[in-house]
């Protein structure tokens, strides 16, 4: 099963709450970039892991946590998880958080465990804020702390986009502290009625300004995705990522000190 991963088109970061977290305000929208997740029974429960590897813990790893959430609730019997990773970690794009959601979907199929949509996505939102968005995988407005979700009519289609890997590492718990809540000047609400042409002008991800300062590099592959002719061009969630949308397939040469760069079509 391919475990596509996400952009955010605009991301606000409206308060912080009581209870430490961040109330948030983005557009969630899946990208054909996808590792493969593939389960079958074994013996005793397995991981096997292929491409990027993330080198932890078995236990650690999302599509095991997964796993285990529904062993509790189900009598489960031992599999073999081979997780296949070409979505870089620690991007911005979701892809762990991917690969938990499309092990509680291939669970649900191979044992038939009859859950429902909405039941999965509840369990998702156990392992991860941003988890059960893949359950459903389709553009969504994500608010709260991420797990509140409503579709929202946005399309890429016939676009071209860019993906770029930068090679640094943001900490998403250090990019928290740095950005400063506010109310948003643009609703994200508003981005069906506004064309694409536009959105350099309103769309905005507020964790930009501070993670730029911190990372220069991030900001300097943003710009060049603008040189380079992109109609739209955004850091992903907290970084590092950063993509770029075209009318027409670029051609681009490698970006210096990046690890990872995508062209595909949406």
């Amino acid at each position: 099963m391919l475990a596509n991963c996400k952009i955010n088109l605009g991301l606000h970061i409206v308060s912080k709450r009581a209870d430490g977290y961040h109330n948030i305000e983005t557009i969630f929208y899946p990208i054909p970039l996808a590792d493969e997740v593939i389960i079958e029974p074994a013996n005793t429960l397995q991981l096997h892991e292929e491409g990027i590897l993330v080198g932890e813990d078995m236990e650690k790893n999302l599509v095991v946590k997964a796993y285990r959430l529904l062993q509790k609730d189900f009598n489960l019997p031992p599999v073999s998880i081979t997780l296949a990773k070409h979505v870089p970690f620690g991007a911005g794009l979701g892809g762990g958080s991917s690969d938990a959601s499309h092990t509680l979907l291939q669970l649900n199929q191979l044992f038939k465990l009859g859950l429902s949509q909405e039941q999965l996505a509840v369990y998702a939102a156990k392992l991860g804020a941003d988890c059960a968005f893949f359950i459903y995988n389709t553009p969504m407005m994500a608010t709260g702390i991420g797990t509140d979700f409503a579709p929202v009519d946005v399309s890429l289609k016939g676009y071209y986009l860019v993906l770029v890997k930068p090679n640094v590492f943001v900490s998403t718990a250090d990019a928290y502290r740095r950005v400063t809540p506010c109310k948003p000047t643009f609703s994200l609400q508003n981005l069906t009625n506004t064309p694409i042409s536009a959105w350099k002008n309103v769309l905005i991800n507020q964790f930009e300004e501070s993670v730029f300062a911190q990372f220069p590099l991030i900001a300097q592959v943003k710009q060049q995705l603008y040189q380079a002719g992109a109609i739209y061009a955004s850091m992903s969630g907290s970084g590092s990522s950063v993509f770029g949308i075209f009318q027409e397939k670029p051609d681009l040469p490698p970006f210096a000190n990046c690890e990872a760069q995508f062209v595909m079509e949406l």
